[in-house]
Protein backbone atom coordinates (compact mmCIF):
# COMPACT_ATOMS: atom_id res chain seq x y z
CA UNK A 1 0.00 0.00 0.00
CA UNK A 2 0.89 3.90 0.02
CA UNK A 3 1.40 6.28 2.51
CA UNK A 4 0.34 9.75 2.46
CA UNK A 5 1.09 11.53 6.13
CA UNK A 6 -0.44 15.04 6.96
CA UNK A 7 1.57 17.01 9.63
CA UNK A 8 0.75 19.75 11.20
CA UNK A 9 3.22 21.91 13.51
CA UNK A 10 5.83 23.83 14.27
CA UNK A 11 8.73 24.57 12.14
CA UNK A 12 12.54 25.71 13.84
CA UNK A 13 11.58 29.51 13.26
CA UNK A 14 8.38 28.87 15.71
CA UNK A 15 6.06 28.76 12.35
CA UNK A 16 2.94 27.16 12.21
CA UNK A 17 3.47 24.64 8.63
CA UNK A 18 1.36 21.77 7.21
CA UNK A 19 1.50 19.33 4.18
CA UNK A 20 1.06 16.08 3.05
CA UNK A 21 4.16 14.21 2.48
CA UNK A 22 4.09 10.93 -0.43
CA UNK A 23 6.15 8.50 2.24
CA UNK A 24 7.29 5.91 -0.70
CA UNK A 25 8.98 8.97 -2.47
CA UNK A 26 10.36 10.52 0.76
CA UNK A 27 11.85 7.32 1.50
CA UNK A 28 13.38 6.73 -1.86
CA UNK A 29 15.09 10.22 -2.41
CA UNK A 30 16.01 11.03 1.48
CA UNK A 31 17.48 9.06 4.16
CA UNK A 32 15.19 8.33 6.91
CA UNK A 33 17.56 7.20 9.77
CA UNK A 34 17.54 10.81 11.42
CA UNK A 35 13.91 10.75 11.71
CA UNK A 36 13.62 7.12 12.90
CA UNK A 37 15.97 7.64 15.87
CA UNK A 38 14.76 11.05 16.81
CA UNK A 39 17.59 13.67 16.05
CA UNK A 40 15.13 15.04 13.70
CA UNK A 41 11.77 15.99 13.14
CA UNK A 42 9.37 14.64 9.79
CA UNK A 43 7.91 17.83 8.61
CA UNK A 44 6.72 18.71 5.32
CA UNK A 45 8.98 20.70 2.88
CA UNK A 46 7.49 22.82 -0.29
CA UNK A 47 8.80 20.01 -2.22
CA UNK A 48 5.88 17.58 -0.89
CA UNK A 49 2.78 16.69 -1.99
CA UNK A 50 1.22 19.77 -0.21
CA UNK A 51 2.68 22.66 1.90
CA UNK A 52 1.47 25.69 3.65
CA UNK A 53 3.48 27.66 6.10
CA UNK A 54 0.38 29.29 7.96
CA UNK A 55 2.81 32.41 8.49
CA UNK A 56 3.89 33.64 5.06
CA UNK A 57 0.80 32.12 3.93
CA UNK A 58 3.28 30.57 1.21
CA UNK A 59 1.21 27.70 -0.20
CA UNK A 60 2.82 24.47 -2.53
CA UNK A 61 1.63 21.92 -4.39
CA UNK A 62 3.73 19.21 -6.42
CA UNK A 63 2.66 15.73 -8.08
CA UNK A 64 4.72 12.74 -7.71
CA UNK A 65 6.10 9.84 -8.89
CA UNK A 66 3.06 7.93 -7.03
CA UNK A 67 0.49 10.88 -6.86
CA UNK A 68 -1.27 13.52 -9.07
CA UNK A 69 -2.18 16.86 -7.00
CA UNK A 70 -5.78 17.84 -7.97
CA UNK A 71 -5.53 21.21 -6.71
CA UNK A 72 -8.42 23.09 -8.40
CA UNK A 73 -11.12 20.43 -7.08
CA UNK A 74 -14.55 22.63 -5.54
CA UNK A 75 -14.31 19.53 -2.33
CA UNK A 76 -11.13 20.49 -1.83
CA UNK A 77 -7.68 19.02 -2.55
CA UNK A 78 -7.56 15.28 -3.88
CA UNK A 79 -4.89 13.05 -4.48
CA UNK A 80 -5.00 10.71 -7.67
CA UNK A 81 -3.18 7.53 -7.14
CA UNK A 82 -1.27 7.33 -10.29
CA UNK A 83 -0.97 3.29 -10.72
CA UNK A 84 -5.51 2.55 -10.09
CA UNK A 85 -6.15 6.09 -10.63
CA UNK A 86 -8.26 6.13 -7.33
CA UNK A 87 -8.95 9.54 -5.70
CA UNK A 88 -7.77 10.04 -1.70
CA UNK A 89 -9.94 12.79 -0.57
CA UNK A 90 -8.03 14.43 2.62
CA UNK A 91 -11.11 15.76 3.82
CA UNK A 92 -11.34 15.09 7.40
CA UNK A 93 -15.73 15.67 7.02
CA UNK A 94 -15.54 13.06 3.73
CA UNK A 95 -14.95 9.51 3.50
CA UNK A 96 -11.48 9.00 1.91
CA UNK A 97 -12.20 7.20 -0.94
CA UNK A 98 -12.27 3.82 -2.61
CA UNK A 99 -9.34 1.11 -1.26
CA UNK A 100 -8.16 4.62 1.25
CA UNK A 101 -8.29 4.76 5.01
CA UNK A 102 -7.76 7.15 7.14
CA UNK A 103 -5.87 7.47 10.57
CA UNK A 104 -5.20 10.21 13.20
CA UNK A 105 -2.42 9.70 14.90
CA UNK A 106 -2.28 11.12 19.04
CA UNK A 107 1.34 12.49 19.66
CA UNK A 108 2.96 14.92 21.86
CA UNK A 109 5.43 15.11 19.17
CA UNK A 110 3.36 16.72 16.41
CA UNK A 111 0.61 18.94 16.83
CA UNK A 112 -1.71 16.82 14.54
CA UNK A 113 -0.60 13.94 12.21
CA UNK A 114 -3.16 11.90 9.86
CA UNK A 115 -1.81 8.89 7.65
CA UNK A 116 -4.08 8.24 4.76
CA UNK A 117 -3.26 4.37 3.37
CA UNK A 118 -4.02 3.84 -0.06
CA UNK A 119 -4.43 -0.21 -1.39
CA UNK A 120 -3.39 -0.60 -5.13
CA UNK A 121 -5.08 -3.46 -6.57
CA UNK A 122 -2.77 -3.00 -9.49
CA UNK A 123 0.93 -3.64 -9.77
Amino acid sequence: FQSVIFIRDRNSHGQEVSGYIDYAHRLKIEDFEVYFSGKKRLLPKPTDLSFYNWESHIAVWNSSPNYQVVADNPEGLLFKYKRDRKILNVDPKAQPGDSSTRMSIKTDLYTQVVIFDHISRRK
